[in-house]
């Protein structure tokens, strides 16, 4: 393991405390060269679209909005070129574009497209390949990396035609933020609502193209969700683990140009685009799913909630309700991630510490026990860590420390690789595909 200082690299909202320093140092990621061509569909959540410009103009971004016909029902045109400081697109013909083509342009001028609010009806276009409009046709004349945030009624995005539509966005490398919980404008409750201005923007510029290639030829391994350990035929222990963690880091692994296999336990998630998912459901399968790859890897990622202990015996039968007290024997299960840390010329391994309480005691302990490279431990319970979609970390390394603040997880994920690539850097372990 490398015992190097070194700083670590600022991305959205996450910042960095230096080991041997008592301040923060913090700063938005540069986006100063980054063009953001923003889409806005008709949906009512499109009045939180000229915060959404001012938030990615004051992280230095340039940005161009097109607004679909409907939309502008919702959102003046004079409202966004005024806060853009650009003119507002609206027609696929433009007389004042390069030969009238102004869809063409615009795609190619494009360093990342962001549709926010993306309706239901404007995802359904995309995932078939319409191009009945401007921003349609900029779809599929761009080559940036595309980012939808949708916004609809809750019972229309679990509605399973656009579940559908979003497998078919996702498996083509369609970044998906959102949508978040809580009351909407037509009075119910439930998942369905914008993200906030500032939270998009940040989200949105973690995905800019020049990440790509970061990790080009890297073998990465990734674990992620929970186990379930089985007590009988119907029966299992297990614990509240999504997988979202695992899974935003899986992801924001192939978008910087790695192979990654991700070992997954159950989960209702999608596989990420460019990703190969291996399924497994014990710690026990786990552990031979990812003994068997990890000598030939890169970098190893424990993200996993792996079950620490395991029926001894598993009843044939379903174990019935009879007494007041029921006593199971449990046997410990293998540790993963110190099998991996202690392979001879193993990869960098990364462990994740979900505690409750002491968190820098017990992340600093597991950092030395289990022989890893780095430790990104997190607070669970109370609402934190699990089942939610903003997380924060605190990474830990011998010589060092770095703090990723609250955020999605798409952007913890993205800050957490940022940490990883400089660290392996600063040990030259990081290698091209062509260095190989």
């Amino acid at each position: 393991m490398s015992q190097d200082r070194g700083r670590a690299w600022l991305c959205g909202i996450w910042f960095c405390h230096k080991a041997s320093s008592a301040y923060t140092v913090g700063a938005m990621r540069d986006s100063s060269k980054c063009r953001v061509l923003l889409g806005v569909s008709g949906g009512i959540a499109a009045y939180k679209s000229a915060e959404l410009v001012r938030r990615l103009s004051d992280a230095g971004a340039q940005v161009r909005v097109v607004l679909t016909h409907s939309a502008q029902a919702f959102v003046s045109p004079l409202t966004l070129q005024a806060v853009s400081a650009n003119p507002v697109h609206r027609d696929v013909l433009d007389e004042a574009a390069e030969a009238a083509m102004g869809h063409i342009e615009l795609a190619r001028w494009a360093d990342l497209v962001l549709i926010a609010p993306a309706t239901a009806h404007i995802l359904a276009r995309i995932a078939h390949g319409l191009a009945d409009d401007l921003l349609t046709t900029i779809c599929l004349a761009t080559e940036a990396p595309i980012v939808v945030a949708p916004a609809m009624n809750q019972q229309m995005w679990q509605a399973p035609a656009t579940q559908a539509n979003m497998d078919v966005l996702r498996g083509r490398g369609v970044h998906i933020l959102g949508p978040g919980t809580g009351s909407q404008a037509c009075g119910e409750v439930g998942p369905g609502r914008l993200l906030e201005p500032d939270v998009l923007a940040k989200a949105a510029l973690a995905v800019i193209p020049r990440r790509q290639g970061a990790l080009a030829g890297q073998r990465v391994l990734v674990t992620a969700g929970p186990t379930r350990e089985a007590l009988d035929p119907v029966r299992f222990i297990s614990n509240h683990s999504s997988g979202k963690m695992g899974y935003a880091v899986a992801e924001a692994a192939a978008v910087q140009g790695a192979h990654v296999t991700l070992v997954s336990g159950p989960t209702h998630l999608s596989i990420p685009a460019g990703v190969e998912r291996v399924d497994v459901v014990c710690a026990k399968d786990m552990f031979e799913a990812v003994m068997a790859r990890a000598a030939h890897c890169d970098i190893f990622i424990a993200a996993a909630a792996v079950a620490d202990y395991t029926p001894r015996v598993v009843a044939a039968s379903k174990i019935k309700k009879k007494d007041d007290v029921l006593s199971l024997e449990l046997t410990k299960t293998r540790d993963i991630c110190a099998e991996v840390g202690h392979l001879e010329g193993g990869p960098f391994t990364v462990g994740f510490a979900a505690e409750t309480d002491d968190l820098k005691a017990n992340a600093l302990g597991k950092l030395e026990r289990k022989g890893i490279d780095m430790i990104a431990a997190n607070q669970v319970g109370a609402g934190q860590g699990f089942e939610a979609d903003v997380n924060a970390l605190d990474v830990y390394w011998p010589s060092g420390y770095s703090r990723i603040d609250p955020a999605l997880k798409q952007v913890v994920a993205y800050a957490l690789w940022d940490i990883i690539i400089e660290r392996m850097r600063a040990g030259g372990r990081l290698l091209s595909e062509a260095a190989r």
